[in-house]
This record gives structure tokens, sequence and C-alpha cells, in this order.
């Protein structure tokens, strides 16, 4: 995907992060460390830009939603230092580094998940965001978040993740863990980006349609890519769904049927765009590149 301004996005998000959470000089400071090495240990961002491109799509100030973007890149990152450890995937490498329980230890790398949980409502709720943002658009924006984050989003589908493994699951049930674990949050970060620029329902509805088959498209690209790529090329633990008897798009569909899936969500997430014209295009480019991408 070649666009200046995602581009440009993209590299202010590590600013941003960085001084969302800046180092304490606390006596807990062990914990800020272990925080800090998940939150800006790379990855593609792709979550805090919805947030930022909806909001510019709806007519909203980007700058506005910029501590929601980051709000949304801890929540994902917590996620991602909880499912690593030994109880949930156990995986040992995260981001193309050693995962953070392998660093730091499990019991800092669960404070760190629950410092970054936390922390997101801190910056989403802080006095910069709500005068940047208002208050009623920044508390609605929270509420997509916090129902997202949990038991009826991404914990519900962590929980359903766990119950599956061993199991011979439908293809029915992987669509419902898979739209609360990976999609709920995607859903989210779009509906964000619409409410904090004050968008009317027909927008918020179509921007929900976009992201719940981005992040499904995306999730059976992360299949397929578990049993096609290695630990080098993705950055992280290859093979753990065969490893913990996962059922997935690729066991019950196959390598074809699930990559013809990738492109008719793809498809299914453009056609969403309609209402916003010509001005959705970088999000277009965004779906197209999520379906072939190598990592």
């Amino acid at each position: 995907m070649h666009n200046t301004q995602w581009e440009k996005w993209q590299k202010e998000m590590e600013l941003w992060l960085d001084k969302a959470l800046p180092e304490a000089d606390v006596p807990q400071k062990s914990v800020f460390t272990a925080m800090r090495y998940s939150l800006l240990g790379g990855g593609k961002r792709i979550r805090p830009m919805l947030v930022l491109e909806f909001c510019r799509l709806c007519g909203g100030q980007p700058e506005a939603a910029v501590p929601f973007a980051c709000a949304v890149e801890m929540i994902h990152t917590y996620s991602l230092i909880h499912d690593d450890l030994p109880c949930m995937d156990n995986a040992d490498l995260r981001r193309g580094r050693p995962s953070n329980h392998k660093v730091f230890g499990e019991a800092a790398a669960l404070l760190a998940g629950d410092g970054l949980l936390t922390a997101a409502f801190e910056t989403m709720l802080s006095e910069d965001a709500l005068r940047l943002a208002g208050a009623d658009r920044a508390a609605r924006a929270a509420g997509i978040l916090a129902r997202a984050a949990g038991a009826y989003g991404m914990v519900g589908g962590q929980v359903l993740d766990l119950a599956a493994e061993g199991q011979k699951a439908s293809l029915e049930y992987l669509q419902q863990m898979d739209s609360r674990k990976t999609g709920a949050l995607i859903v989210a970060c779009a509906q964000m980006g619409c409410a904090i620029a004050g968008a009317d329902d027909e927008k918020m509805e179509a921007a929900g349609r976009y992201a719940a088959a981005l992040g499904l498209a995306f999730q059976i690209q992360d299949d397929i890519l578990d049993v096609t790529s290695t630990a080098e090329e993705l950055g992280k633990t290859v093979g753990g769904d065969v490893q913990n008897e996962k059922s997935t798009y690729v066991s019950l569909l196959g390598l074809q049927k699930a990559r013809q899936q990738v492109q008719a969500l793809t498809q299914k997430a453009k056609d969403a765009l309609a209402v916003f014209g010509e001005q959705a295009d970088t999000l277009c480019d965004l779906a197209d590149s999520l379906a072939c991408r190598a990592k």
C-alpha cells in the first residue's frame, strides 16, 4: 500500500505511543519497561490507523482521534502479551523478538498486560482527549472499545479459542470465535473513528461492515501463513495451531478455498465503502494489501 498519508501516520504513531506511555522514574518502573517493550516493539499498526482514517473520512480532525488510536494499540498489545503466556498459546516469539514473558518472566508479563489495558482507558479519558474530542464523543468511543475488548468481544473470543483446543470445531464456531477474538476490536477501531468525527448511523454501519469483513479476511490469512510461512518471515512462532490441535480455516477448507475466502471477504470489505466515495481509496488499498501480505 503506497499512501503518503498512511505512511506519515505510521511513523507518527510510534512517536505518539512513546509519548502516551513515557518511561516512569518510579519504584515500580520495571512494569513500565515491560509495557514499553511490547507496545513499542513494532507491528503493522493497522488498528490505530483505522481509527485515524475513519475519523478523517467522516470529516473529523484526526488529531482528536490520536489518544483513541493509542488506546486501541495498548489494548491490542496487552492481548498479545497475554496470548503468548504459557497458560494460553505458550509462544516464544512475537514481532521478531522474544515474547514479553520470555524477557521479563510470567508474573511481570501478566502485570504489563494489565497495565496496558488500564492505560488505554486512562489515555482515552485524559483531559487532553476530552478536550480534543469533546466529552460525549470521547465517552461514546471509549464505550465502543470497552465492549469490543471485553467478555462479549476479544476476551470472549479467547475463551472460545481455548475451549476449541483438541476439538473438531465447525466453520460456524470458528467464525463466531474470530468475530470476537480478532474482528470485534477491528470493528471497534473503525466505529471509534466515526464516533469521534460525529458520523451518522449510515456511515457507522458501513464502517462496521468493512471492518468485519477485513477482520475475518485478516484471520484467515493468518491461518494460511501459519502453515505456509516460517518463523523468520512471520516474526512469530508458526505451526502453533497444529501443535495445539486447533481447527483453522485451512484445516477445514483447505488452502485453495481459504485463499478464495480471503479474496471474497476483501471484495466485501471494499464494497462496504461505497457510501464514502473516492475518499475511501486508502482503505480499499489497505484491504488489498492485507489480503496478499506475507507476514
